[in-house]
C-alpha cells in the first residue's frame, strides 16, 4: 500500500462537506466497525453536545485522512449536572494509507488539548453517553490504538463484555417456565406495559439504574417503537420491580436491553423469566439472534446471560486519562 505524504496536512475542526469523506475514511480505517452516513448523522452531528471544533479532522491534499472526536457536555444527561471536569473521546481513526507517520498521535493530542482548553481534566475513552459508538477499546481488534492510548496516559478503568446468542430454535427452558408459573401463582405479573405504566418504568430505570436507560426507553418509544418490545414484572403488591426489552437503541430489533431487576427482587428467578420472555418475543418478530454491547463478564448479569446461552464475542476496555488542572 502506498503511503500518503503528510507534508501539507492540516488538523482542524469539522466543516460542512467533510461528512461523506469522513465516513468513507472511517470505513477504510475500521472495517470491523464501519458506519453509515445516517448513523454518523444521528450519533455525532445531531448529538446535543456536538461541537464542530471538537471533531478534529486531519486533511491532506483535500482528502480526509483521519479524525478524533472530543466531546463535553453542553446539555446535562440528567438534572443539571454538566460534569464540568469530564470529557470523552468516543472514537478516533487514521486511514491505512496515512499510518506510520504519527498522525494518530497528533490527532489524539489535538483532541486532548481541545478538551483541556474547555477545562476538562478527566477524559474517558470511550464510555460517552448518550451516543457512544462502542463501549471502549477492543485491544484485540485494534492493537496499534491500544499502544497509542497507553503511551498517552490512558489506563483501564474496567472491561465491558459484548455478548451474542442465536435465537434459531429458541425455547424457554423448562426450569424457567416452571419458575414463571410459580411466580405467577404467588401473584407476580408479567406483561406488556400500558401507556400509563411508562411513567413508573422510566422512573425505575432512571432512579435505580442509570439515567441513560431512562432516556433510551423514552426516546425509542417517542420514535414509534411498539410497547410489546418491553416486558415488565410486578410483585404481588403491584409494585414494578423489573423489566426487559429489545430494540431500544437505533431501532435494532436484535439488540437486547436495557434490562433491570430491583436489588430486593433478585434471586427470585425474575431476571431469567424476563430475559427469556423477551427473547421469545424477539424470535416471534423474526430475529435470528440477540446481542448487546455492555456487561461485566464476571458480574451476576454476565453469569445470567451465559446461563441463557450467550457467549462473549468482544471485550472492550473503558479507559481514562487524568491530568492536573
Amino acid at each position: 500500500m502506498t503511503s500518503t505524504p503528510l507534508f501539507d496536512r492540516e488538523i482542524r475542526g469539522f466543516r460542512a462537506g467533510d461528512g461523506p469523506s469522513l465516513v468513507a475514511a472511517w470505513c477504510r480505517s475500521a472495517p470491523a466497525d464501519p458506519i453509515t452516513p445516517d448513523r454518523f448523522r444521528t450519533l455525532v452531528l445531531l448529538d446535543a453536545n456536538f461541537d464542530p471544533e471538537g471533531l478534529r479532522v486531519a486533511v491532506a491534499g483535500g482528502r480526509v485522512l483521519g479524525a478524533a472526536y472530543a466531546v463535553r457536555r453542553l446539555t446535562p444527561l440528567h438534572g443539571t449536572d454538566l460534569e464540568p471536569q469530564q470529557g470523552w473521546i468516543p472514537f478516533f481513526f487514521v486511514d491505512p494509507a496515512a499510518r506510520g507517520q504519527g498522525l494518530g498521535r497528533l490527532l489524539l493530542t489535538d483532541a486532548l488539548d481541545w478538551l483541556r482548553a474547555q477545562g476538562r481534566t478527566t477524559v474517558d475513552f470511550s464510555s460517552y453517553t448518550p451516543h457512544y459508538i462502542l463501549p471502549g477499546l477492543d485491544a484485540e481488534t485494534c492493537p496499534e490504538a491500544a499502544k497509542l492510548l497507553d503511551a498517552l496516559g490512558f489506563r483501564t478503568l474496567y472491561e465491558a463484555a459484548a455478548m451474542d446468542r442465536s435465537l434459531v430454535g429458541h425455547r424457554m427452558p423448562e426450569a424457567v417456565a416452571r419458575r414463571r408459573d410459580e411466580l405467577a401463582d404467588q401473584g407476580y405479573r408479567f406483561g406488556t406495559p400500558a401507556d400509563d405504566d411508562l411513567v413508573e418504568l422510566i422512573a425505575l430505570a432512571g432512579n435505580h439504574f442509570t439515567p441513560d436507560w431512562a432516556r433510551a426507553i423514552r426516546e425509542c418509544l417517542a420514535a414509534g417503537a411498539p410497547l410489546d418490545r418491553i416486558v415488565t414484572a410486578r410483585e404481588p403488591g403491584g409494585r414494578l420491580v423489573g423489566w426487559a426489552m429489545h430494540g431500544a437503541y437505533e431501532s435494532a430489533i436484535e439488540r437486547f436491553g436495557p434490562f433491570g431487576v430491583l436489588a430486593q427482587a433478585r434471586g427470585t428467578g425474575l431476571g431469567k423469566v424476563l430475559l427469556h420472555l423477551v427473547l421469545a418475543r424477539m424470535r416471534a418478530r423474526g430475529a435470528h439472534g440477540a446481542w448487546f454491547l455492555w456487561t461485566g463478564e464476571r458480574s451476576p448479569a454476565g453469569h445470567l446471560y451465559r446461563a441463557a446461552g450467550f457467549t462473549t464475542t468482544r471485550v472492550f476496555r473503558v479507559l481514562r486519562r487524568e491530568t492536573p488542572r
